[in-house]
């Protein structure tokens, strides 16, 4: 397996965290202005896996006869004396992502190196693609508006038979950014101690309501008004409503510093624009985008957050657009929970607002804090 030939130095964030004691898009960091476009690493050796799920049914009473799902590793799973894997790592992406979200050098090389938090010679990483994301069965691969009706439910059910058949019946981790945040305490409370430990990234575990829901639901019918929707049989795709709704998510996960940085005047503020349109408007196909935002439709985890008992650190950033610290709910709902702890980070020139989740660097110093409290006893 390739491999870095130095470390990444352990970069402990700076800044000061908000100890309480006892939503949302998976946009990539902004890049430079001049490419305007999410970087991949390209020098892990991932390792691509499927599996096929019978006769799934949907909470929203549906039903498919195969519901196909992929999914990347790193590492090799390690298995203790009585032979359960004892070294596994789910990582969850955010909404409209996939896998290799998540493969970001921002992410990835921080985390994965020798040496590093995650370092896969020691852990074995698997990252899915969630249900109607990536490689797995969505949308457009040919069921269109007749999809059935997924959510953040059916997304954490499905990875665990996912797990299932990968013969894993036990994670030492699960690390989720936005979409994958709410959904690590989705996973919490329906499989309480599956996980030894989980660590949230960017959400608020209440029901999407005010705000962001808003944001979701114009962005929403931005395409479904759009005449060339054609009720989800379009023979092209709809393009005004997708630029709108793309206008929307930029501005859910930008930073107001970091934008103001890379376009501080107005002729590159309108470049930067036209480019991020042209880039995702070309990349999105409008059933699969409409089922990703209305996925978060029914989450709500707060009524049952005490069933989850083991370690967790719950990290968001103060230039969250989507999860702004000023509603005063991650302090309420963490206390909740017996062993946890949130952590808010100040605004800075490292965070990059929702995207900060992605930006190991900043928060890394906590995932070791979270690793070392969750180590099993000898």
């Amino acid at each position: 397996m390739r491999r870095f030939s130095s470390f990444l130095s352990m970069v402990f964030p700076l800044s000061i965290s908000v100890a309480v004691h006892a939503q949302t898009m998976s946009l990539p960091a902004p890049s430079h202005p001049a490419s305007n476009s999410p970087q991949q690493a390209e020098h892990w050796d991932t390792q691509d896996g499927w599996v096929t799920l019978s006769d799934f049914h949907f909470g929203s009473g549906e039903t498919l006869p195969e519901l196909r799902l992929h999914y990347l590793t790193l590492g090799r799973p390690h298995r203790n004396a009585t032979g359960h894997v004892d070294n596994a790592v789910l990582l969850l992406h955010g909404t409209g992502g996939n896998a290799h979200s998540l493969m970001n050098p921002l992410f990835s090389d921080v985390l994965f190196a020798p040496g590093a938090p995650l370092d896969i010679e020691k852990y074995f990483l698997i990252l899915p693609d969630d249900i109607g994301h990536g490689e797995s069965s969505k949308p457009s691969d040919g069921m269109h508006d007749h999809f059935p009706a997924y959510d953040y439910d059916d997304m954490v059910r499905s990875q665990r038979m996912m797990l299932d058949q990968m013969h894993i019946d036990h994670l030492h981790l699960i690390l989720g950014t936005s979409m994958g945040c709410m959904q690590s305490f989705v996973w919490g409370e329906t499989y309480p101690g599956f996980a030894d430990a989980l660590m949230p990234l960017a959400c608020l575990p209440v029901q999407i309501a005010g705000r962001n829901r808003m944001m979701r639901y114009m962005a929403i019918q931005a395409i479904k008004q759009d005449p060339a929707w054609m009720g989800g049989e379009y023979k092209t795709e709809p393009t005004e409503g997708l630029r709108t709704a793309n206008e929307m998510l930029l501005i859910m996960g930008s930073s107001p510093l970091q934008m103001q940085k890379q376009a501080p005047t107005r002729e590159l503020a309108e470049q930067y624009v036209n480019r991020y349109l042209d880039r995702t408007v070309a990349a999105t196909d409008a059933n699969n985008m409409i089922l990703q935002l209305d996925s978060s439709r029914n989450y709500d985890p707060s009524p049952h957050l005490d069933r989850i008992t083991v370690p967790v650190m719950w990290i968001n950033s103060a230039d969250d657009y989507i999860n702004p610290p000023e509603l005063g709910i991650a302090e309420k709902m963490v206390a909740r929970m017996p062993r946890a702890r949130f952590v808010l980070i100040p605004i800075s020139d490292a965070t990059r607002g929702h995207g900060t989740h992605t930006v190991a660097a900043i928060w890394q110093g906590y995932l070791v804090e979270l690793l070392k409290e969750s180590e099993p006893s000898p």
